[in-house]
């Protein structure tokens, strides 16, 4: 592994991070925030660099997103969205590359689909019973919303997958 394998998804990582702490903030109606449509991309960067190169990238690129992006939260995203972030990043994607792991020799797309499924269930639970949980914010709601929004971008997402992982196992 070099660093120039590493500091695309990397850098991707860190951004998919920071904007969906910013986007978090703003409601798009009473169940969905913005950060509902960003933050998903970030298990598909995970899971091509794990189909790509492996588990051991995968695990850096989300160590290293997980690093930048609560740096970058830390300044511009209030504190307890940045704890709750990077928390609920770094549980999700760690489980994501090894539910991905546990799938990879099966068809190619129970790989993506199940390690994000999982993922973003453990990412939404633990997110906003953390950054909301105990304010007036009906974070439920948001929960819900969020979720369901993750679980279709997991499915949305297998398309672009399939054609990138194609591209890049060619080159």
């Amino acid at each position: 592994m070099n660093f120039r394998q590493i500091i695309l998804p990397a850098l991707a990582m860190a951004a998919i991070v920071l904007v969906s702490n910013i986007l978090v903030q703003f409601p798009l109606n009473a169940w969905l925030t913005w950060g509902a449509f960003s933050y998903p991309v970030a298990y598909f960067v995970t899971d091509v660099c794990n189909r790509v190169a492996g588990p051991q990238l995968a695990r850096r690129v989300a160590w290293f997103g997980f690093a930048v992006g609560l740096t970058c939260s830390a300044i511009l995203a209030p504190a307890r969205i940045a704890i709750a972030s990077g928390s609920a990043f770094i549980v999700s994607q760690l489980l994501d590359v090894a539910v991905f792991n546990q799938l990879r020799k099966q068809s190619w797309w129970k790989a993506p689909l199940f390690g994000s499924l999982a993922a973003s269930i453990i990412d939404t639970g633990i997110f906003f019973s953390l950054a909301f949980a105990g304010t007036a914010v009906p974070w439920l709601p948001f929960a819900g919303g969020d979720l369901t929004v993750k679980l279709l971008m997991a499915f949305a997402l297998l398309p672009p997958y399939r054609a990138l992982v194609r591209r890049l196992t060619r080159s």
